[in-house]
């Protein structure tokens, strides 16, 4: 028998992010691997197994995931977001390119999701509508440096910047030392948006300038988008202000 292995991508947070395949994968498998947190977003269903573990063992979630579909089982691995976007695909990938034979040999699926990106930037109009590009400031898989020079070739280059895992109780530091990198070469008042907790309870949406951007606090459940000069910010009475980036650009950049 042969198994399979869907990576599934939950989306930010409320159920009505979930895509229909989402589901549909979600209700097939017979069981889910996952950050712990992540499988609490889904329903319990009769008959599936679950097997949480903890954020930073995505090597070994992946390997424990591909040897059960190996057995013949279908099988659930889920991420927060989309599991291409900073998140669980790419690490299955790598165990099977680095596995054994039999790995490559599954029916693997893919189920992208809203990233929080995507969520957070409807929520406040329109920030990507132009060229734009992520980054993660968390250094846990490749060095600050690399971050640094990223940051600074994206902020001349003129991209919006959204930023995924800002800052952490072990990085207290990086997300202000980010923050002032990019005024070097943006102006400061650049618009930023911090959104937290998007698509759940919980969710609140601040929209400021790169000059005050040090004051709103932020944690791992934030994400930034970081405009550029060309982002313009409509002030509406009594809501929240759009926030969008133009899709034709004012003038060549030199």
């Amino acid at each position: 028998m042969s198994g399979r292995l869907f990576v599934i991508g939950l989306g930010p947070g409320d159920a009505r992010y979930l895509t229909q395949d989402a589901v549909e994968s979600l209700q097939a498998a017979d069981a889910l691997y996952g950050y712990g947190p992540y499988l609490d977003r889904v329903p319990v269903r009769d008959g599936q197994s679950r097997y949480p573990s903890d954020n930073r063992e995505e090597g070994e979630r992946a390997r424990a995931a591909l040897r059960y579909a190996a057995e013949g089982a279908c099988v659930a691995l889920v991420s927060g977001g989309d599991p291409g976007v900073f998140a669980m695909a790419a690490s299955v990938c790598e165990e099977i390119e680095a596995g054994p034979p039999a790995w490559r040999t599954l029916d693997l699926a893919i189920v992208p999701g809203i990233t929080a990106m995507l969520a957070a930037a409807a929520s406040a109009g329109a920030p990507l509508g132009h060229d734009f590009c992520a980054l993660s400031l968390s250094d846990n898989l490749k060095p600050w440096e690399l971050i640094e020079r990223r940051l600074d070739a994206a902020a001349e280059a003129g991209f919006v910047i959204a930023l995924y895992n800002p800052v952490s109780k072990a990085r207290p530091w990086q997300l202000s030392h980010a923050f002032a990198l990019l005024g070097r070469k943006l102006p400061a008042t650049v618009p930023v948006i911090f959104s937290r907790a998007v698509g759940r309870p919980d969710e609140s949406l601040t929209v400021t300038t790169l000059q005050a951007a040090g004051e709103v606090g932020a944690n791992m459940a934030t994400l930034i988008i970081v405009g550029s000069a060309e982002t313009r910010v409509v002030p509406r009475e009594g809501k929240t202000p759009l926030v969008y980036t133009p899709r034709g650009v004012a003038k060549v950049m030199a």
